[in-house]
């Protein structure tokens, strides 16, 4: 199915992050590592802001059933060829918020992984370095959702990864209850937004935070720190350093 997803001409948007995210069965396996501590068979995993799957795909092999929300079209429609066969995968069309509804999508029809509903996230890219060349030069309206609606469909999730560009905080105004563990992700052109990620999560229960930077797909198991540690990690981090993930545990 791969090879007929790169091979679609439709799907030229998509070939980079299609390639990136399945052409190398090492970072399959990374991925692997780095989930395993925290998806067990049989958990329910929430894979918010999914864009082709690489984590939906992680999530599968660990043996976890998932909810892939992914509000492009283009994405959405590689989701479902990748994973509409398997019954164990629910593929939810939409953007994730802090209330139900419709938003505005900001599509960067070059680099679709950076499409954002947040209009904050792309003034906050305008001229920062390594944003310059991205253009968001499309747009549509997408529905809705919250994590606690999808909680009341499809049920209580083991982990959540939420990778969103810059509407984590929103995301995370729509979750009012207790999770064993979820993921988001940070850059260091919006940091604060970060910060107030991170109180929002210490109302919420969590309170060992960890970071991977870029693409790692490890944590260091002794660098688990409070909400005021990791905020002052993020504070101090050099712009360079750009994006990465918080993992969130509660205490």
């Amino acid at each position: 199915m791969l090879g007929e997803l790169l091979a679609d001409p439709s799907m030229s948007r998509l070939r980079r992050s299609l390639t990136l995210s399945y052409a190398d069965p090492a970072v399959g396996a990374g991925l692997d590592a780095l989930y395993a501590d925290f998806v067990r068979p049989g958990d329910l995993v929430f894979d918010l802001g999914a864009h082709v799957g690489d984590r939906t795909g992680s999530f599968r092999r660990l043996g976890a059933r998932v909810v892939a929300v992914e509000p492009q079209p283009l994405c959405v429609r590689a989701l479902r060829a990748l994973y509409g066969p398997d019954d164990r995968v629910t593929v939810v069309e939409a953007a994730c918020g802090a209330r139900p509804g419709r938003t505005r999508l900001h599509v960067n029809s070059v680099n679709p992984t950076v499409s954002t509903a947040s209009p904050h996230f792309v003034r906050a890219a305008h001229g920062a370095d390594g944003w310059r060349h991205e253009v968001w030069d499309e747009e549509l309206e997408v529905p809705l959702v919250t994590v606690d609606g999808l909680i009341d469909r499809f049920g209580v999730p083991a982990f959540v990864k939420i990778d969103v560009e810059g509407l984590e905080d929103q995301v995370l105004a729509g979750l009012t209850r207790p999770l064993a563990a979820l993921s988001f992700e940070i850059t260091t052109i919006q940091r604060e937004l970060a910060v107030t990620c991170l109180s929002r999560l210490t109302g919420l229960g969590f309170a060992r935070f960890n970071l991977a930077l870029g693409d790692a797909m490890s944590l260091a198991p002794d660098d688990w720190r409070s909400a005021a540690e990791l905020a002052a990690c993020l504070r101090a981090l050099p712009d360079e350093a750009n994006s990465g993930d918080v993992y969130c545990r509660p205490a």
